[in-house]
């Protein structure tokens, strides 16, 4: 049997590269795309944290409540004179698996933070890509993965779940960030 990471990871590959492809269009030195990409990642990150607490992921990862990263988006999209938009859709997790497969794309997002960061320009806020992630924590959660995630069935709904995760972001990244749409 394949290990559920693996599993998690080879079943959301095509749509991680397409949703990265999405965001990388955002000029992050930009204001304006800095903004769209906000908020993007507000329209989607949101609402499927929001789903995730109702679910019980707090029951599920210790410290859930400290890796939330809303309040942190809140924060520098009103820093920056911008609203939290509406949500894009708000997904359902519906079992211990479902939630195992959302809390692994949030989670996973937040590796690419740091890296994201970089390219912010220094005057805008960065407390949502600034948040800290010990990569320890991720380790963590890929052990936690492949100890909750027995049977395939298992596995099979948390991909399914973090498919829909990924087009969450996708489509969030659709409305917020086309080609040549520039806020500045």
């Amino acid at each position: 049997m394949i290990e559920p990471r693996r599993a998690l990871r080879d079943g959301t590959l095509a749509l991680h590269k397409r949703v990265d492809e999405i965001f990388s269009r955002s000029d992050l030195s930009r204001r304006g795309d800095y903004i769209a990409f906000l908020l993007a990642q507000a329209a989607a990150l949101v609402p499927t944290e929001q789903a995730l607490e109702r679910a019980g992921a707090g029951s599920l990862l210790p410290g859930w409540e400290g890796r939330r990263r809303s309040g942190l988006l809140r924060a520098d999209l009103f820093s920056l004179g911008a609203a939290l938009p509406p949500p894009i859709a708000t997904p359902i997790f519906s079992t211990m698996a479902e939630v195992w497969g959302g809390i692994y794309v949030l989670e996973g997002s937040r590796l690419g933070a740091a890296l994201l960061k970089r390219s912010v320009a220094p005057a805008l806020p960065t407390a949502f890509l600034g948040f800290a992630f010990p990569r320890a924590q991720w380790r963590e959660l890929l052990q936690a993965l492949d100890e909750r995630l027995i049977r395939p069935a298992e596995i099979a709904l948390a991909t399914a779940a973090s498919r829909c995760v990924f087009r969450l972001f996708e489509q969030a990244g659709l409305h917020f960030i086309r080609p040549g749409k520039r806020l500045s």
